[in-house]
């Protein structure tokens, strides 16, 4: 009697390696499916616009700085390698948007000059980021 208790005992455990297979898997899939959120590297004081409207997504932030420093993925572009620096994030990813965050203190000029940089980089999508009045 006391031999069948044992036997009975040791098959009622519940092996939990398959589990944590399927769990370790799944962690993986989340992973690399996830989408990352690029960040431009500057806290930008953007215009208000009545008309701005929200985008979803924009994969290439440029950010205008009030004293005329151009920011792409947290690192400062010089405006002559600003086009190279576009082709090359939007051959990285070519359904990617440009989104500009212009300072309101920036100058008009250079925001022009990022405007036609992405233009010359045959990047279709872009637009400049404003503050939504409520």
């Amino acid at each position: 009697m006391r031999r069948q208790r044992r036997a009975s005992a040791e098959e009622a455990e519940v092996d939990l390696t398959p589990m944590l297979d399927v769990v370790f898997i799944m962690l993986i899939f989340f992973i690399v499916t996830a989408s990352f959120v690029k960040e431009s590297g500057m806290d930008i004081n953007r215009p208000s616009a009545a008309t701005a409207t929200l985008k979803p997504r924009g994969n290439i932030m440029v950010a205008i700085t009030p004293t005329d420093q151009i920011w792409i993925d947290k690192r400062q572009v010089d405006v002559r390698a600003l086009r190279a620096n576009l082709e090359r994030l939007h051959a990285e990813n070519p359904q990617g948007a440009v989104v500009i965050q212009a300072d309101v203190d920036s100058k008009n000029g250079l925001l022009v000059a990022v405007l036609d940089a992405a233009k010359l980089a045959k990047i279709e999508n872009i637009s400049i980021a404003a503050e939504v009045i409520d």
